[in-house]
């Protein structure tokens, strides 16, 4: 498959020809160009992007800013990423749009655009595809109706959604019920242009590029363990932003490399922010050998190095609910890993797992048990019965549900294993990683 070709929907996932070598790079982190593409158009003047991930999600972010009235010139370099000039509509604020935004499957532009628009006279609606439709909402829409603006059809807790603007947004300080780098996003940007302080305090620590790039827009934002508040009215001003590759893509290589005989790999230039390699940790927890090394930054956000190697002999662990939030998108995957561990595994408290792009909690039961594994829910917590000498049955086919951590997970199961499996709705992992089996392949040549 060329590094351009489209990911077939059917997709037959054949095993390795040998183990994972050298070296890999990943696109870039696709939370971090949603924001850069985002906070850029708020701003003045024109900001400069480089590393941005040229992704169906990213894109639908670009599109939605070019319909509010930003100019964006991205384009394809090289290296498969996104680059080039972004004018915001700065004070003026977003023009207001002749068509429904399409979201696409992207919840990130959806959430986010949300606190965008918030404190401006505009009516906008806000729509997306099937699978966006039934994610919720009403996590947003609640503290940003306390702030002001108001949300139509009222009680309506998914999209599509009208949503109106108001220039008097008010401060708030809110308790979020739950930890969410997109609700505590959506919060703070909208508090850029209230009048006040706007603090929103989370249960257990989440994402936090927010708070590490908006004072690269010129944001004063203050930022703890638990908590964030920025000082509004304020007006972001025009940067340059170097997006690091993606830790939620490189844990699909690190998880390849400790499942696959003879396997030794160094993902590079992808980003080390604490709140995003929870998945080293946990694999570290289940005995892999892996080495996380830091070698500089981009803007505030750390870079390195993250090295796995395979590992024969893994163990069954306990992954507490505080630490979910940092491997929110890896329990997949890591559940996988898990399944080929010595005794049981338990992730604490994935309920967020069921509002994902599908009900990933349901469909890693489901497929695990295609594998002759014994995993089940109890309550919110999962429980895996993991089988060191796991073998794959021949024909299996997964259903990814269009999902594209799902697309990945399951494509493991074929290229780490002896028995070629088919994955259903593959071409999914254009949402974050398009070139994701190229990337696979190079390595075990």
């Amino acid at each position: 498959m060329s590094p351009d070709a489209p990911a077939p929907s059917h997709a037959v996932i054949t095993p390795l020809p040998a183990p994972l070598h050298g070296s890999a790079s990943v696109p870039g982190d696709k939370s971090i160009s949603h924001r850069a593409v985002l906070f850029a158009a708020m701003a003045e003047g024109t900001s400069r992007l480089s590393g941005v991930l040229d992704s169906d999600d990213v894109r639908s972010s670009i599109s939605a800013v070019r319909q509010l009235g930003a100019e964006a010139t991205l384009e394809r370099q090289p290296d498969g990423s996104l680059a080039g000039g972004v004018t915001g509509w700065g004070a003026n604020g977003p023009a207001q749009p002749d068509a429904p935004i399409d979201c696409g499957n992207s919840g990130t532009t959806a959430r986010l655009l949300m606190g965008v628009l918030a404190p401006w006279d505009v009516e906008v609606e806000l729509t997306g595809d099937e699978s966006l439709q039934r994610r919720p909402m009403r996590r947003i829409t609640a503290p940003l109706m306390k702030m002001g603006a108001s949300f139509q059809p009222a009680g309506r807790e998914t999209l599509p959604l009208v949503e109106r603007g108001t220039r008097s947004l008010r401060a708030i300080a809110y308790d979020a019920p739950m930890a969410s780098a997109q609700l505590k996003t959506a919060v703070l940007l909208a508090g850029v242009f209230a009048n006040g302080t706007t603090t929103v305090n989370e249960p257990a620590p989440s994402r936090n590029h927010t708070e590490l790039m908006l004072p690269e827009f010129g944001v004063p934002t203050t930022a703890a363990d638990r908590t964030a508040s920025v000082e509004g009215p304020c007006t972001l001003k025009a940067c340059e932003v170097r997006v690091p590759g993606d830790p939620s893509s490189a844990a699909f290589i690190a998880c390849a490399a400790a499942l696959k005989p003879g396997s030794s790999v160094q993902i590079e230039n992808v980003s080390l922010n604490t709140a995003r390699i929870g998945f080293t940790r946990t694999l570290e927890r289940m005995g892999a050998d892996v080495n996380v090394r830091h070698t500089g930054a981009a803007g505030k956000e750390p870079i390195g190095i993250i090295s796995v190697a395979y590992t024969p002999a893994l163990h069954g662990c306990e992954v507490p609910a505080e630490k979910i939030a940092s491997i929110v998108d890896e329990v997949p995957v890591l559940a996988l890993v898990a399944a080929h561990a010595r005794g049981l595994t338990v992730f604490r408290d994935v309920s967020e797992l069921r509002v994902k792009e599908t009900d990933r909690l349901a469909a890693i039961v489901e497929g695990l048990g295609l594998l002759g594994v014994d995993a089940w829910v109890d309550g919110n917590d999962l429980y895996i019965e993991g089988q060191p000498d796991l073998t794959t049955p021949p024909n299996l086919t997964f259903d990814s549900k269009g999902d594209h951590r799902l697309a990945m997970t399951w494509a493991l199961v074929g290229l780490c294993g002896k028995e070629p499996v088919a994955v259903e709705n593959f071409d999914s992992v254009k949402i974050s990683y398009p070139r994701f089996l190229n990337d696979i392949e190079r390595l075990a040549r």
